[in-house]
């Protein structure tokens, strides 16, 4: 009878163990539900919004809101977000009689000896558009969004301009940039990293706003970013 029991219970304990193995793994994986998206801009498979990252220098640790006007489905730090410094590479940008700055689709101008999140102001205009944004056609003319802001092509150009007449119910549509701004093909000729190359970009864009007329004509600023590159060791074409 006792080695009877022994059994039974040997024989529940394998069972027990064969079955833990797939929940086990099932939750290792997900439970096969949904799809690995672009963690940075989408979030995680439990739905949540994702930490800002880790290099995002004054971003760290910033509340996110998730932009999903015009299926753009992007996450930024919260406007009204305050940090102790800008993002590495953030691009200067004078408007009036101060000055705002920009990094990867985010607008920020000073606040009390810091940084604030905020919307900029209509009529700054960028030299190049963000690296994430929607096309949109709107009354015969093309628009750009991205993060709550919409531009539209200018001589110097980007120009922020205010939401566009039958902008809600616009869907996105394949409209490219202008050909006057086409992007550059950079060649890294002494083996900088990706890395390196996307900080050397930036440090160049900032420098080039700074050159007569850069932000009065497209291609003095063009110029202007490829001599800079040149000089870092980057052939561009």
């Amino acid at each position: 009878m006792k080695h009877t029991a022994v059994l039974a219970l040997t024989a529940l304990a394998l069972a027990a163990a064969c079955y833990s193995v797939p929940v086990a793994a099932q939750e290792r994986h997900g439970g096969g539900h949904g799809e690995r998206g672009d963690r940075g801009d989408r979030g995680d498979r439990s739905g949540h919004a994702p930490r800002a990252e880790r290099g995002g220098g004054a971003q760290r640790g910033a509340p996110l809101h998730h932009d999903a006007r015009h299926r753009h489905d992007h996450y930024y730090p919260a406007r009204g977000y305050v940090a102790a410094g800008l993002p590495g590479g953030a691009l200067s940008i004078g408007h009036g009689a101060g000055h705002h700055y920009f990094h990867s689709g985010v607008w920020w101008r000073p606040h009390a000896g810091r940084f604030m999140v905020v919307l900029p102001p209509i009529g700054i205009v960028l030299p190049f558009l963000p690296s994430a944004y929607v096309s949109l056609w709107l009354g015969g003319a093309p628009y750009y969004y991205a993060n709550g802001v919409y531009y539209a092509p200018a001589p110097q150009g980007y120009a922020v301009v205010n939401p566009p007449a039958g902008a809600e119910a616009a869907q996105p549509v394949p409209v490219p940039p202008p050909r006057g701004l086409p992007d550059p093909v950079i060649y890294p000729r002494n083996g900088q990293s990706p890395a390196q190359l996307e900080a050397d970009r930036q440090d160049c864009n900032r420098w080039a706003t700074t050159q007569p007329l850069a932000l009065a004509e497209a291609d003095v600023f063009q110029r202007a970013v490829a001599a800079c590159l040149d000089g870092r060791g980057y052939t561009v074409r």
